[in-house]
């Protein structure tokens, strides 16, 4: 695939991605001993990095996941959000962190974490693996982040454009004026 017109600058390498998510395991696996730890990874591109961190974790931890699609342009988000896939357990009184792939304008994530810190967790952290600090339109604590990116549209290691380039082992820029 790394003949794809598409694939533009590499803006995180595969080397850096797997120093970076063993360095937030240990950070997490510090923070959360002796919690009763849930990960909740956000459906589909927090998949890819929320399975090597989850091999990274020194301590107990259990997983669910939920899926939600923000409504706007194929490459903007809106904000306006629905649920698509609910946790299947409950997470009142539990520990949680939320595993996202990236947050831009942190609008979709901001109701994301309204609707779960409603359902009385002991404690809602986020863990991203990107963040555009450009795009960001709300002020919203992330505990954890992996890698600050610019302002472009990111494909590979779980990122995706119209599901194709998920599977990458590194996250690139998609080319500018590439459709995929």
């Amino acid at each position: 695939m790394s003949d794809d017109g598409a694939i533009g600058e590499v803006l995180v390498t595969a080397e850096d991605l797997q120093r970076r998510v063993a360095e937030l395991a240990a950070e997490v696996s510090r923070d959360y001993v002796d919690k009763d730890l849930l990960l909740i990874g956000v459906l589909k591109g927090a998949v890819f990095f929320l399975a090597d961190l989850m091999r990274h974790l020194a301590i107990p931890v259990e997983v669910d996941f939920m899926a939600v699609a923000s409504y706007g342009s194929a490459t903007r988000s809106s904000g306006v959000v629905r649920i698509l896939k609910d946790l299947d357990a409950a997470i009142e009184g539990r520990d949680v962190l939320i595993v996202e792939d990236i947050v831009d304008s942190g609008l979709t994530l901001q109701y994301l974490m309204r609707n779960l810190a409603g359902r009385n967790p002991a404690s809602l952290e986020v863990c991203a693996l990107l963040i555009k600090p450009e795009r960001r339109k709300v002020d919203l604590q992330t505990r954890y982040v992996g890698f600050e990116i610019p302002d472009r549209f990111a494909i590979g290691y779980g990122l995706d454009l119209a599901e194709r380039y998920r599977n990458l082992p590194y996250v690139a820029a998609l080319r500018p004026g590439s459709t995929g």
